[in-house]
């Protein structure tokens, strides 16, 4: 999916839509419109992290904070951005063994749907993509890293919006704050990479 573009709407008209939705009191269908636009893609996110199995239940944790979390969106990111934000977290969460402590947030007939979706269109990607050499050493990495290598590499997300991915308090994060952390990221992100390249290396050499 190409920078700025959000299961076809522009990240730009994605976030006009919302703050007009939240701006008429309409937060139940700025949820809807969020989690429908962003779904698709963040399943995706999850799936290349996690895998397929353990992607579909945070996906699940992940829509219902999305759909509790609109009523205080401030719009100092993107709503794309912040989809991000929260699915990071929500791995976090999951890692942790954290259970989801509410269920039933998310309208069932709109969370069926979307996850529908996104099922299909991980599918679709995952199978066109072959599982090159690369991706079976990404797999290879820590969760960390490969969340470091998808948000950046697939996803195309800005060094300071990844920052705020990683941030643990997002919303008490500063400019400095986001970037320091950005450098931080990026001198990780390199490591990474030369680590892959390292990888593949070893694996041509048998």
């Amino acid at each position: 999916m190409k920078a700025g573009e959000a299961n076809g709407a522009t990240t730009g008209e994605l976030d006009r839509r919302i703050a007009e939705l939240l701006a008429a009191g309409e937060t139940s269908r700025a949820a809807t419109v969020a989690l429908r636009t962003l779904g698709p893609e963040v399943f995706g996110f999850l799936a290349g992290v996690l895998g397929q199995s353990d992607a579909e239940e945070v996906f699940s944790a992940f829509s219902e904070r999305l759909w509790k979390s609109l009523d205080t969106f401030e719009g100092r990111c993107s709503v794309r951005t912040w989809g991000y934000v929260l699915a990071r977290h929500e791995i976090g969460r999951h890692r942790r063994g954290a259970r989801r402590h509410e269920r039933g947030r998310v309208p069932i007939s709109e969370y069926e749907e979307v996850l529908a979706v996104a099922r299909s269109s991980s599918s679709s990607a995952l199978g066109s993509a072959k599982r090159s050499a690369l991706v079976k050493l990404r797999d290879e990495l820590s969760v960390e890293d490969r969340t470091l290598l998808v948000l950046r590499v697939d996803r195309n997300l800005a060094w300071d919006e990844i920052a705020l991915a990683f941030a643990e308090k997002p919303e008490s994060t500063t400019p400095e704050d986001r970037k320091r952390e950005s450098a931080r990221l990026r001198k990780r992100f390199q490591l990474v990479k030369e680590k892959l390249v390292a990888r593949a290396r070893d694996g041509e050499g048998h």
